[in-house]
């Protein structure tokens, strides 16, 4: 196979991210941008962002997860702490984290440090889930080789009947991380490929803000 995709191109002509005209807060400028993707529309999940951690076996691998939470000290998501990633961050908590955006050409992408969150919030956003999520938080062991969907299915209504008008409780091995930032990139797609690139970078408690070359 030998598939060449050389006619895949898009002019990038929506918006233009200048200097002048952005927060010396980057979390001000997300918050921003945040919004006019959802009131522009067209992104079923503006909150779906890729995580990419460093694995064990040294090889980087990156997901879709979601956003759950932000404010100043990071970015929040939830999932199993014995998971692939979960492991992976246990080994090394430097992260990356990144959204693109097309309807509005626009990318952010982070470098953090990734921690847990207090059992407090993991326990509070567990509660907000609906119980089919509560349930499968327990039925799946994830990451873990099984050998078939029945398998699954099998251990949810397991699941399913002993859990049946009763409060699930929240797994021991869930919850929440939060990616602290040490630098957030907004880019903003241009014409002629000379897109706009505003990286910030957290020096010494606060935020340094330049302009990288597309």
């Amino acid at each position: 196979m030998d598939k060449k995709l050389h006619d895949y191109r898009k002019s990038y002509d929506k918006n233009v991210l200048i200097e002048t005209q952005i927060p010396e807060d980057p979390y001000a400028l997300f918050e921003q941008w945040f919004k006019e993707v959802e009131d522009y529309g067209g992104v079923e999940e503006p909150n779906a962002m890729n995580l990419m951690t460093i694995g064990v076996d040294g090889y980087p691998k990156s997901r879709i997860v979601l956003l759950k939470s932000y404010n100043t000290k990071g970015f929040v998501c939830f999932t199993n702490y014995n998971s692939e990633k979960g492991i992976a961050i246990s080994h090394n908590n430097k992260v990356g984290l990144s959204f693109f955006w097309p309807n509005l050409e626009r990318q952010v992408i982070i470098k953090g440090i990734a921690e847990k969150v207090s059992e407090q919030d993991s326990m509070a956003y567990y509660q907000s889930r609906p119980r089919g999520s509560q349930l499968g938080a327990w039925a799946s062991d994830q990451s873990s080789v099984i050998a078939s969907r029945s398998t699954l299915e099998e251990r949810l209504q397991q699941l399913e009947t002993k859990y049946e008008g009763k409060e699930i409780p929240k797994p021991p091995h869930w919850g929440g991380y939060c990616v602290a930032p040490v630098s957030i990139e907004f880019w903003q797609g241009r014409p002629n490929r000379l897109h706009d690139r505003i990286l910030y970078e957290s020096i010494a408690g606060a935020w340094n803000r330049s302009r990288l070359a597309p």
